[in-house]
């Protein structure tokens, strides 16, 4: 008894810190995605394409000096001032 216990506990904690990542969510389309444009074979980050999540609908880049490009049903593109670090992690 102890020993279900002790996967159980151990799967919950596996499966909150997987969630709390945000990998998890944003690769199964929960969560909104961007990642920049490759133009001409190389990665510009001061171009970005998004991905719509279904909880959060689209991200809003322009608290990052971002103009909104383009628009399509799936995906929003940006023009950026800078390029933006895709690496940011939610704070709280």
């Amino acid at each position: 008894m102890l020993l279900k216990i002790l996967i159980v506990g151990a799967l919950a904690i596996g499966l909150m810190a997987a969630i709390r990542d945000g990998r998890v969510l944003r690769d199964s389309g929960l969560l909104s995605s961007c990642s920049p444009v490759v133009v001409n074979g190389q990665a510009d980050g001061s171009m970005q394409s998004c991905s719509k999540g279904r909880l959060d609908g689209f991200p809003d880049l322009t608290g990052q000096s971002c103009v909104l490009v383009s628009v399509r049903p799936a995906r929003e593109e940006w023009r950026c001032a800078a390029p933006v670090v895709s690496s940011q992690k939610p704070t709280g």
